[in-house]
């Protein structure tokens, strides 16, 4: 099930937050669970056994690691990530481990291993991620026990962030699953949210779709393919997740509970540095957490920070798919951001103005957003040899097709949006009457959401295949 969806809308939700606001609240993790699990069935029921499974061994873990002390605290602790760990390494990397075992004994002429390609289930990225959260987070002392495995499984389960985020530790939840507070406004806040954010998946993500899949599936793309659709998939991206955490995070606070931030204008961003730090920030914010600083993080000298830096970022790519275009991403990616790190630390300069250092950082985005949009690397380097000039300049018959007015149009406004609502908020911080000009136009616009999925083929958010 998805939020942008009639059955979700119109069926589901107002089901559940009836039932919600009938259950009495210390019944109220029941509701959560119950409610969930049925939210994650509706596609795919065999899934669900592996989410339980999931919850079940990683409570059991956590009270054993609760209840050791030394040595064997720490070793209830490392077989609880470890048992998680593969379980997402089985599901999610054993056909690129087989695929890329297979075409090195192509090369050295041996047959290749029989296997059955394994189906990955939709949110096992996030919900295993969830859960090494809590058992570290219990290990560290930073979070009390949950009264009950009942809370946990809520915990784990919550539907807005079960299938892709946000990425949330378990100490940031775990004080608002024993209490928290319901009211109109912070109900209406959360509306005011879930209408934001399904209004940017509807009208300004899904449209750029067909433009985006022509470009990105065309035998030999021309430069103004490549660099069209790059930077449409680069729009489509940003308002399909951003849209997808304004709705989970508005369906938090439905629900009472406050979900920290997700996207802080990442696009407007003067440096790779700083793009990270407001691009997906709960999935930065966990990988510093729970891989950076394990790794040393900028406690052993300058080499070690930048290794260590590297590194993260290269995990963080191969996180997001079994595919080694991902890993060259977070290669990519962990690159500039030890190239920045080097250089301010040589030369100390200030920052560039941002009418500069902005579409410097937009540029590098783009050309990585080729490694993670393509379908391999061989298919990468042929996007980047078109962008380069080298497959012709025009637009190719089958790209042009879908470059309709109303397509620009959207690519457009998606501009206009990720520029300029960080200035309208700057400005209505200083003038707080137009704060409320926005909510004026919102109502219309997310019924034109509404009624424009009628007429969408299914689109599910892109970060469900990670």
């Amino acid at each position: 099930m998805v939020f942008s969806s009639y059955v979700f809308l119109l069926v589901f939700l107002p089901l559940f937050l009836i039932t919600y606001a009938l259950t009495p609240a210390r019944a109220r993790s029941w509701t959560i669970l119950l409610g969930s699990l049925l939210f994650y069935a509706w596609a795919l029921p065999s899934a669900l056994g592996l989410l339980v499974t999931v919850i079940v061994f990683t409570y059991l873990t956590g009270g054993r690691v609760l209840a050791s002390a030394g040595r064997a605290r720490l070793t209830w602790l490392t077989l609880g990530v470890t048992g998680n760990l593969a379980l997402l390494g089985y599901f999610k990397y054993a056909n690129m481990a087989v695929s890329s075992a297979n075409s090195v004994r192509n090369v050295l002429g041996f047959d290749e291993f029989t296997w059955t390609q394994i189906v990955l289930p939709v949110g096992l990225s996030f919900y295993i991620f969830h859960a090494i959260s809590y058992l570290v987070d219990l290990h560290r002392g930073t979070a009390k026990a949950p009264r009950n495995i009942i809370d946990f499984a809520a915990f784990v389960s919550l539907f807005p962030h079960l299938v892709a985020g946000p990425i949330l530790r378990f100490h940031l939840l775990a004080d608002q699953f024993r209490e928290r507070t319901h009211t109109p406004e912070k109900f209406a806040r959360g509306a005011q949210r879930f209408m934001v954010g399904l209004s940017m998946k509807v009208l300004l993500a899904d449209p750029l779709a067909p433009l985006v899949n022509a470009a990105y599936t065309a035998a030999h793309p021309s430069a103004a393919d490549a660099w069209l659709g790059s930077v449409a998939y680069t729009l489509q991206l940003f308002f399909d997740f951003a849209g997808y955490s304004h709705m989970a995070i508005g369906l938090a606070l439905m629900l009472g509970f406050r979900f920290p931030e997700n996207f802080l204008d990442p696009y407007t961003a003067t440096s790779i540095t700083a793009f990270w730090q407001r691009w997906h920030v709960s999935l930065g914010t966990f990988l510093r957490e729970y891989v950076y600083i394990p790794l040393g993080g900028n406690r052993r000298g300058l080499g070690r920070t930048n290794l260590n830096l590297f590194l993260t970022m290269t995990v963080g790519g191969l996180w997001h798919g079994a595919n080694w275009t991902f890993v060259l991403w977070g290669m990519w990616n962990g690159a500039f951001l030890v190239l920045e790190r080097v250089l301010k630390k040589k030369f100390g300069r200030p920052p560039p103005p941002a009418w500069y250092a902005v579409p410097k950082v937009m540029l590098i985005v783009i050309l990585g957003r080729v490694l993670f949009r393509s379908e391999n690397v061989a298919h990468a380097g042929e996007v980047y040899r078109a962008m380069a000039g080298l497959n012709g300049a025009a637009l190719t018959p089958d790209v042009a097709i879908t470059v309709t007015p109303e397509r620009l149009a959207v690519m457009l406004a998606g501009v206009a949006v990720v520029y300029g609502a960080p200035l309208w908020n700057r400005r209505a911080e200083q003038r707080p009457a137009l704060r409320s000009a926005p909510q004026y136009a919102l109502i219309p616009v997310f019924l034109l959401a509404v009624a424009t999925l009628a007429a969408q083929q299914y689109a599910p958010f892109l970060y469900f295949q990670f």
